[in-house]
């Protein structure tokens, strides 16, 4: 790890029922299931922790041997957010400490990203952090299922949406096939490192308008009045896994190298 990096905790939420796919924390990429390819990840960023918050004895399972910890969890938590607060609770994490919500939908999320998302917070007195990335293609910013984001000037967010964010008005108003170049398009990663003390807080923050209207759970902290730090992700971060499909062009990737 580098000596920049504070130690940090890496928790992932792993949910057993899914619409779109079901069991999907065990279901398997090349043999291995989700769930542990995630762990993998964690363990790989040099996390001093990692602890899996799972819902079902099978997920458990599946992580014996991994040498990670696993918590079992209420199954009847909104978020992940909320899932990994009942862990800060367990595990009597100090209120300073900095725990990375990593998804357990991304099983190849690169080690510096995690890291990344742990100095965010580090180094800003914000409670919460995330990444972002530039979006290039219009038709990526015009899909809902892709989360938009504006931040200020010193880098803390401002809104997040599944709308196009921001309006580039006059270009627009002409076409909307291509982007206009010197428009910050940011396309939100959802990984996000929080102070164990507002993680534990989270989860008692009443739900709000605009987190149930978007259906993200981030703008409950911002509407509550918390700010959130946003850095740039230091490398890609592959798509995350929720449909048969994503399943099987993860297979493919893998088979590629």
């Amino acid at each position: 790890m580098s000596v920049d990096t504070p130690p940090f905790i890496v928790a992932i939420p792993a949910r057993y029922g899914s619409t779109r796919l079901p069991a999907k924390p065990l279901r398997e990429i090349a043999g291995v299931p989700m769930v542990v390819r995630v762990a993998q990840r964690a363990l790989l960023a040099g996390a001093a922790q990692v602890v899996v918050a799972v819902d079902d004895e099978r997920i458990a399972d599946a992580l014996a041997g991994q040498h990670v910890d696993v918590c079992m969890t209420r199954s009847d938590h909104a978020s992940g957010s909320d899932r990994l607060a009942e862990c800060a609770v367990h595990y009597g994490w100090a209120d300073d400490a900095i725990v990375v919500n990593l998804q357990g939908d991304e099983p190849f999320a690169p080690a510096a990203g995690i890291r990344e998302v742990a100095c965010a917070l580090h180094y800003d007195e914000a409670p919460v952090a995330t990444l972002a990335t530039p979006i290039t293609d219009a038709h990526e910013l015009f899909d809902p299922n892709v989360v938009k984001l504006v931040r200020t000037a010193e880098g803390r967010a401002l809104y997040f949406s599944r709308a196009p964010l921001p309006w580039a008005r006059d270009a627009f108003a002409l076409q909307r096939d291509a982007l206009p170049d010197g428009v910050p398009f940011l396309r939100h990663i959802g990984i996000y490192a929080y102070r164990a003390g507002f993680l534990k807080r989270y989860s008692t923050l009443s739900r709000t308008p605009l987190e149930q209207a978007e259906s993200l759970e981030q703008l409950r902290v911002m509407e509550h009045g918390h700010p959130i730090a946003v850095r740039l992700t230091p490398e890609p971060f592959p798509p995350g896994i929720d449909t048969e499909a994503d399943l099987q062009r993860a297979e493919r990737w893998l088979a590629q190298g």
